[in-house]
């Protein structure tokens, strides 16, 4: 019989993962809130759940198939060491795919799917299959359709994991244009091709200590130093003297953003990504508090880029209201100005994702394009 003397985060995504289950399916079944089994599971070997999650947890293990608990002894029994006794590196990708569809496509697929609540960017979300990560679908009323990819990494190496990251990309955009010509029904030629892929990095577990540990999230938010990727053969790591050298000597750039709080959060933005780890789990952000923040974000570059494009294109810019200068007018307010019920933290990490994407100058841009297009 399988018995947990405690429950750890780390071990109640052991759980779901034995029964098979996504983090959704896993918080419905428990009849707890995907919030909570979200905090458990980014808290890792270093949070336990309350007593009474202790025991609902224990009734799941209780009432799980025996190939179900055979899965998760199997699992726990290769992941009795700890992380920093092995040197191992544990961490959560999330990536976000943006495509720019138009209002009326959008509004097709919001049509069949279940409304966001309680969000200023009107929205909708669906599960769709990917072949190696869970996936959920967004679709806003502005004409932007995201690809949120979650997948769970355990590498030997940061430059391991950025070759993986880079040569990812390649499959991640055919991927996304060939699904939303399915789910468009659309001939593939006609099918709107994304064009770019922005990552998070949540660090759960690391072998660093001091100033390394500090150097490995900033190399998490800016992977291409540890990465050749002109290779001949696509993305290949560079000499793993080099990852070390950097750990040792520190690394820093100019385009790099800290935003963690001393004792609670290490946390970096950077242009082409965002990395985060946790000190203290009751007083971090979270990760659905990361992940809004970047759906925003990546959603409104996005929807701006159009605008960019059609300047370029020689065309007068126009957008569908209610989507017109108005609209960037009012967003540009929301992510640049203080809310009385953010905490010093989520400015922090909104103020450092929002100067590292360039987004504030895209919105005043295509604020005044869109306006002047209708003088």
């Amino acid at each position: 019989m399988v018995t947990v003397q405690r429950w750890s985060g780390r071990e109640a995504r052991l759980l779901r993962e034995a029964l098979r289950m996504s983090l959704r399916d896993f918080a419905a079944y428990l009849g707890v809130s995907d919030r909570t089994v979200s905090n458990w599971e980014s808290g890792g070997t270093s949070y336990a759940p309350s007593a009474d999650s202790q025991a609902v947890l224990d009734t799941a293990l209780g009432h799980a198939s025996n190939d179900a608990r055979a899965r998760f002894a199997a699992a726990r029994g290769t992941d009795r060491v700890a992380p920093s006794a092995t040197g191992r590196i544990e961490v959560d990708s999330h990536k976000f795919v943006p495509t720019f569809i138009g209002v009326e496509r959008a509004d097709q697929l919001r049509a069949h799917m279940t409304p966001n609540a309680g969000q200023w960017l009107e929205s909708a979300s669906v599960r769709v299959h990917h072949p190696e990560a869970d996936c959920l679908l967004h679709v806003f009323a502005c004409g932007v359709v995201v690809f949120h990819l979650i997948q769970r990494h355990e590498p030997r190496t940061l430059t391991e994991l950025a070759v993986w990251r880079y040569r990812s990309y390649a499959s991640d955009l055919p991927w996304a244009r060939d699904k939303l010509r399915d789910l468009l029904d659309e001939d593939r030629l006609l099918a709107p091709t994304p064009e770019y892929v922005l990552s998070l990095y949540w660090l759960t577990a690391g072998p660093w200590t001091g100033d390394a540990y500090d150097t490995a999230l900033r190399l998490l938010s800016t992977p291409s130093v540890l990465v050749d990727r002109g290779a001949p053969g696509g993305p290949a790591a560079l000499d793993g003297a080099v990852e070390e050298s950097l750990l040792a000597t520190g690394f820093d750039h100019r385009d790099i953003l800290p935003f963690g709080v001393r004792g609670v959060s290490t946390a970096y933005a950077g242009w082409s990504g965002v990395a985060y780890a946790s000190h203290s789990h009751e007083r971090g952000l979270t990760i659905d508090e990361l992940v809004t923040c970047e759906l925003t974000v990546q959603t409104l570059w996005c929807f701006t880029r159009q605008i960019q494009r059609m300047i370029e294109d020689g065309q007068d810019p126009t957008m569908p209201e209610p989507y017109g200068w108005r609209f960037l007018r009012a967003a540009y307010s929301r992510l640049t100005s203080a809310r009385a019920q953010e905490t010093a933290q989520h400015v922090l990490m909104r103020e450092a994702i929002m100067k590292t994407s360039g987004l504030a100058d895209l919105l005043r841009a295509a604020q005044d394009a869109l306006r002047e297009s209708r003088n």
